[in-house]
C-alpha cells in the first residue's frame, strides 16, 4: 500500500491500553491505521501495554519484592509496550500495510535517569522518518526511553500519551489523535458523573490544570509538549469514529469567556495521594528548605504544601504537603534523618482526595471560591487545605466523601447541563 518513497502527509496517532486491550481490538486499531494509509497517509503511531498489563507486571514484581528496584521494574515493564508494538505490526502485515515497529530508544527518545518517571531531554527522529521510505507505519513503543548509560527508562503513568505528542513535534506533526475509551474531554469523569457533558475544545492552560489534578484522560506533560511546542491534541473515540475534543490555544477566545457565567471549565477528583504532616519542626530559616531538599534528591515532588502559624509563645510549628500515595514511604524515609536530627516527626494519612475546580477565568472572578467551599461543605465534608492559582483553586477533603463533593461542586457550577460546553 502507498508509494514507496513519495512524501506524504504524515499522521500521529496514539491508542491506549484498552484500545489495544486484546486480540479483536488490535485487528481493529490495524484497521483503522490502515483505512488512514489507504487516504494517502504515511502515520505514526504509538501504543500502551495491552489491558492491564503493566498492573500485572507490577503485581510479579511485588511477589518478590515490597520495594522492587526501579531500575530493574523499567527494564520489566517497558516488554509490555514491546508486546503491543510487534503484535500490531504483525496486524498491519496481515493486512497488507508495511509498517515497522520501534522501541522507545529505536524511536530515539532520550531521557534522564529517575527511573519509573523519567523525562524526556530529546527525541531524535531520523529512524522513524527513514523508515517511511519503505513502510506506510511506524509503530513506536509508548511509556519508554533509554538514558545516556543505555538504561531503559519509563516515563511513569500515562506516559505514551507523550510520546505521543514529543513524536508528533519531532516529527513536526500539527495535531496529534489520541484515541482512548471515552469520546472526548468532559466536565468531569464520565464514568463519575452521567451529567458530564463533552466539550468540543479546551485550551491547553486548562487541559494542563485538569491532568495534573487527576483527570485520566490525558498525561500532564503531553499536555505540556503540545503546549511548548505547539502541537494540537485531538482526543477521540477507539470506538466510535465521531469527533472528540480538540486541545488547542484558546487565547484568543478568552476575554468572551471571563465575561460568562460559567468561569469553570471542568471538576477533577484524585484519590491517589497522600498528606503528610510534620510535626513541631523548629520555627526557624531554613528548615523547609531542609526537608524539601531531601524530597528533592530521593525525586520526589510534593504537591500541595500548607505551612501552620505558630503561637506567640510557641517555637515550633506543623506543616504539611501532599505526595501521590505510590511514594509516600519513600517520602518518609527521604525526611526522616532530618526531623530525627530537630526532634520533630511526621505522619501520613491516605484517606484524602484532592477536589479541583479548573477555568481560565477561576482567578478572575469573584465568588468562585465561596461557591466551591460552599458546595463542599453542603456534602458535610471538612477542607484540610486548599491551594490556589489564577486557572484552578484545589481543596483536600476525606476519600470517603469525594464522590458526593464532586457531584455537588459540578452541579453547584451548572456543569451537568448540555450548555455548559458550549
Amino acid at each position: 500500500m502507498g508509494s514507496r518513497g513519495v512524501a506524504r502527509p504524515l499522521l500521529v496517532q496514539k491508542f491506549g491500553g484498552t484500545s489495544v486491550g486484546d486480540v479483536e481490538r488490535m485487528r481493529n486499531v490495524a484497521a483503522r491505521i490502515a483505512s488512514a494509509v489507504a487516504e494517502g497517509r504515511q502515520v505514526a503511531v504509538t501504543v500502551s501495554a495491552m489491558g492491564h498489563t503493566t498492573d500485572r507486571l507490577i503485581a510479579l514484581a511485588g511477589e518478590l519484592s515490597d520495594r522492587p528496584l526501579r531500575r530493574e521494574l523499567d527494564v520489566l515493564l517497558t516488554t509490555g509496550e514491546q508486546q503491543s508494538i510487534a503484535l500490531l505490526t504483525i496486524a498491519l502485515d496481515a493486512l497488507g500495510v508495511r509498517a515497522r515497529s520501534f522501541t522507545g530508544a529505536q524511536a530515539g527518545f532520550l531521557t534522564d535517569s529517575r527511573h519509573g518517571s523519567a523525562r524526556i531531554l530529546q527525541v531524535n527522529a531520523e529512524a522513524v522518518l527513514r523508515a517511511f521510505e519503505d513502510a506506510d507505519v511506524a509503530v513506536v513503543a509508548g511509556f519508554q526511553g533509554e538514558d545516556r548509560d543505555g538504561n531503559l527508562t519509563t516515563l511513569g503513568r500515562g506516559g505514551s500519551d507523550t510520546t505521543a505528542v514529543a513524536l508528533a513535534a519531532a516529527v513536526g506533526a500539527d495535531e496529534c489523535e489520541i484515541y482512548t475509551d471515552t469520546d472526548g474531554i468532559y466536565t468531569t469523569d464520565p464514568h463519575l458523573i452521567a451529567q458530564a457533558c463533552k466539550l468540543e475544545r479546551i485550551d491547553y492552560d486548562e487541559m494542563l490544570e485538569l491532568a495534573a489534578l487527576g483527570a485520566q484522560v490525558l498525561h500532564p506533560r503531553s499536555v505540556w509538549y503540545a503546549r511548548r511546542y505547539g502541537v494540537r491534541i485531538h482526543v477521540r473515540s477507539a470506538f466510535v469514529p465521531r469527533p472528540g475534543t480538540l486541545v488547542t490555544s484558546l487565547k484568543g477566545r478568552q476575554e468572551a469567556r471571563m465575561i460568562t457565567e460559567k468561569p469553570v471549565t471542568g471538576v477533577a477528583i484524585d484519590l491517589n495521594h497522600a498528606r503528610i504532616d510534620v510535626h513541631g519542626v523548629p520555627d526557624e530559616p531554613g528548615i523547609a528548605a531542609r526537608l524539601f531538599a531531601e524530597l528533592g534528591k530521593a525525586g520526589i515532588s510534593p504537591d500541595m504544601i500548607v505551612q501552620g502559624v505558630r503561637g506567640a509563645s510557641d517555637s515550633r510549628q506543623q506543616m504539611a504537603f501532599t505526595v501521590p500515595q505510590d511514594v509516600v514511604q519513600d517520602a518518609l524515609d527521604a525526611i526522616r534523618p532530618t526531623l530525627d536530627a530537630l526532634h520533630a516527626s511526621a505522619s501520613a494519612d491516605v484517606d484524602i482526595a484532592k477536589l479541583s475546580i479548573v477555568g481560565i477565568a477561576v482567578g478572575s472572578t469573584p465568588g468562585v471560591a465561596g461557591r466551591m467551599f460552599e458546595a463542599v461543605a453542603s456534602v458535610g465534608a471538612n477542607i484540610g487545605m486548599i491551594t490556589t492559582s489564577e486557572v484552578r483553586i484545589s481543596v483536600v477533603i476525606p476519600s470517603g466523601a469525594a464522590h458526593e463533593a464532586l457531584r455537588a461542586v459540578h452541579a453547584a457550577f451548572g456543569l451537568d447541563r448540555p450548555e455548559a460546553a458550549a
